[in-house]
């Protein structure tokens, strides 16, 4: 009799621990935009944008003002970013060039998060040219097509390969549905925890939205970016070959137009910051909000006739750099970090934010610490990559660029913001390359195969 009664009490004991809920991970909310530079409000680098959702967002959390991407292209930055993987160790440059090949499911962001118990969700434009594969998400909405129309005021689809023009205010874009997506799982009951991926197209090419965001910034007072005369002339020649400055830059100077275009790259920021707002507004009404980290990032920076140059394809400060936000309830407060950072960090801190295992494979470093403290002590740099052995490696103070050809640039942040000097060539500064040249990485694998696409 008393064996029976130890096992009732045994069971009686067991019965509550085996029905306790295990600890309850946190959702994420993964925001990607497509093409932003660094023309956000609070990062102050142009007065004449407009941008309250982004800000309202960065200020309930920790925004990095110099964030850079690991490649200056879609493609090998969002496959970087989600495998972990730099472009050098998959041989994924540029875009065009499959990763799929070379990434395997298992080593992937979303897979970890379905391992762990997740639903993953996913809408728009997280790979690039909305790319992704069965077994790496829960389900995946590309987005509807768009209905747009040219306002009558549009005179043409822009300057060349600079593609812009207002639409009428009643046009649909494909970022409209692609939030509606990321709204309704923010909306809905979930058993489980959730990782809602939305990737917003814009600020991308064609800049087409409706004539309202057009508005917003009058013609009169458009600003030009700030450049200088003959701003190449101690740029090595592979920096040259990137730029192409008898390209697109040529062809807008002679148009008489760069304003127009400044104004269209502007009107396309502010409708992206709509759909940002719309999305943040959910997240707010959200039951999960308190238990739901929100990662903000861009794919790269964009060009505007710095430098010459236009689009993005180059490892310049304009190119490179791009707002990066992070919420994180119970980790984060509100504040600026200044330290730099690159993208490869949201994998390894997201896993160690949900008490994930990271996969050996991943490259990046873990920034929780910075979020935690945003003054923290860091060591390292932001390293990005565009083709075969093309590196530039970004601290506090310097940017310093080796091209595959052997040509170098060094810029001096505290001194020259805009990068119009190259120091590179200048005796005095060998040191200095010398311990920035330990950073440059040391797996580049030859480059995959590359197909037709560009953009």
């Amino acid at each position: 009799m008393p064996r029976v009664v130890s096992v009732v009490v045994l069971l009686l004991i067991a019965v509550p621990l085996l029905a306790a809920d295990p600890v309850k991970r946190p959702n994420v909310l993964f925001i990607a935009v497509d093409d932003l530079n660094h023309w956000v409000g609070h990062l102050g680098r142009n007065k004449q944008t407009k941008t309250p959702n982004i800000d309202r967002l960065a200020k309930m959390g920790v925004t990095f003002t110099k964030a850079y991407c690991a490649a200056p292209v879609c493609n090998p930055s969002r496959a970087a970013l989600m495998s972990g993987l730099r472009p050098g160790s998959t041989g994924v440059y540029d875009n065009g060039q499959d990763w799929k090949a070379v990434i395997p499911k298992e080593q992937t962001l979303t897979t970890q998060f379905l391992k762990a118990g997740y639903d993953v969700h996913g809408s728009g434009k997280i790979y690039h040219a909305n790319a992704h594969r069965p077994g790496e998400w829960t389900d995946y909405f590309v987005g509807a097509n768009e209905k747009v129309t040219p306002h009558p005021t549009a005179k043409n689809d822009g300057v060349g390969g600079i593609k812009f023009q207002p639409l009428t205010d009643d046009s649909k874009l494909q970022d409209e549905s692609i939030v509606d997506a990321g709204i309704k799982q923010l909306g809905a009951k979930h058993d489980k925890p959730f990782f809602v991926a939305v990737g917003l197209h814009k600020p991308h090419m064609p800049w087409n939205v409706p004539k309202k965001y057009y508005d917003l910034f009058p013609l009169d007072s458009i600003e030009l970016p700030p450049t200088t005369a003959d701003d190449l002339k101690d740029v090595p020649p592979g920096g040259i070959k990137f730029a192409k400055p008898q390209g697109d830059h040529a062809t807008m100077v002679k148009s008489g137009r760069w304003k127009e275009a400044v104004q269209g790259y502007l009107a396309a920021i502010a409708y992206c910051d709509a759909q940002v707002g719309r999305l943040i507004d959910a997240y707010e009404k959200s039951p999960e909000k308190d238990n739901t980290i929100v990662v903000f990032w861009g794919d790269h920076g964009w060009h505007l006739g710095e430098k010459e140059h236009w689009r993005k394809f180059a490892l310049w400060e304009e190119t490179t750099r791009m707002p990066f936000i992070w919420v994180a309830p119970g980790v984060t407060k509100p504040g600026v970090c200044d330290r730099t950072v690159d993208l490869m960090s949201i994998y390894p801190t997201l896993c160690s934010l949900c008490g994930i295992d990271k996969p050996a494979h991943v490259e990046g470093n873990d920034i929780k610490p910075l979020l935690l403290d945003p003054t923290a002590k860091w060591d390292h740099p932001a390293i990005t990559t565009y083709h075969l052995n093309n590196h530039a490696v970004r601290t506090a103070k310097w940017r310093y660029i080796r091209y595959a050809s052997g040509g170098e640039e060094l810029y001096d942040h505290d001194a020259d913001e805009f990068e119009w000097t190259n120091l590179a060539k200048d005796e005095k500064y060998a040191d200095v390359k010398k311990e920035l040249a330990k950073f440059l990485p040391t797996t580049n694998k030859p480059e995959l195969p590359t197909g037709k696409e560009k953009e």
